[in-house]
């Protein structure tokens, strides 16, 4: 099965429908019973995150029937979810609120989220920004763009090679353990220039467009990765597990280094974790 650009706008317009009913309403007007604590302070869900996943999970079931959806929200009340991924002949995977911390927070960086994978393959990728109202959309074979909210199409490229001294990176150390967590965070700083934004819709934007050059990730929830690496791909980027395997949508461990091309994935590969 392949997604064609009328079934993928179909699905860009879906998370948008989500954000301007379920989200935006609620952005810098939660109270305190609208948001509750998961594993930490730092791990979030809000009535947001909930209700927009419920939305476009009636909508995706509606058009089509035969296909499993996996949101973040359903597979905190039932992991089970995830065991069907791989084998799948079509599955959806949502991140309602990326960024749930921002987005609580009154911080306007987060994103609505969705892959699609077909037989165990991830074929196309969407990223919308309900602030900025566009998205960055990915599909296998057919590269990666912004449509921006007046309707214009802006093709993304990942940014050139360069040393890993001139280069923009994120290292998301806190969810590592020692002595792996203080080695990378103290080698991060070979690079030029360090960013954090707590949100993997908007890191995996500034990547695929060219704006800064890696990112490594310990944590690899499908909803967190499988669009943002397809787009990375699509936009000529390379992305693989810290032991250099391919990573799958099966995939929840083994963490994920994101750099420009195979030759600085090497090369950051080496100076990350040098001793």
């Amino acid at each position: 099965m392949t997604f064609d650009d009328e079934a993928i706008d179909w699905l860009a317009d879906l998370l948008a429908d989500a954000a301007r009913i379920e989200i935006m309403p609620r952005f810098r007007r939660l109270g305190e019973g609208d948001i509750r604590q998961k594993t930490s302070a730092a791990d979030l869900v809000t009535e947001a995150d909930v209700n927009a996943e419920r939305l476009i999970t009636a909508r995706l079931r509606e058009r089509y029937p035969d296909a499993l959806v996996i949101g973040e929200e359903a597979c905190e009340d039932n992991p089970a979810l995830l065991a069907g991924l791989g084998e799948a002949a079509l599955a959806f995977v949502i991140d309602p609120v990326d960024g749930t911390f921002n987005f609580a927070s009154g911080v306007p960086l987060f994103g609505v989220m969705l892959g699609v994978v077909v037989k165990g393959e991830t074929v196309a990728g969407i990223i919308h920004d309900p602030v900025g109202k566009d998205w960055l959309i990915g599909a296998r074979g057919a590269g990666s763009h912004i449509r921006h909210a007046h309707g214009a199409l802006e093709k993304v490229r990942v940014a050139a090679p360069v040393a890993i001294s001139q280069m923009t990176g994120a290292v998301s150390w806190q969810y590592l353990k020692e002595p792996e967590r203080s080695r990378l965070a103290r080698n991060q700083t070979k690079a030029l220039s360090q960013f954090g934004y707590r949100c993997a819709a908007h890191e995996y934007r500034l990547l695929a467009s060219g704006h800064a050059h890696f990112v490594v990730y310990n944590k690899l929830m499908p909803w967190d990765h499988l669009a943002g690496v397809l787009i990375h791909q699509e936009a000529g980027g390379y992305a693989a597990r810290i032991d250099g395997s391919a990573y799958l949508p099966s995939h929840v461990g083994g963490g994920l280094l994101v750099a420009p091309d195979r030759n600085s994935w090497d090369e950051l590969r080496r100076e990350l974790w040098a001793d």
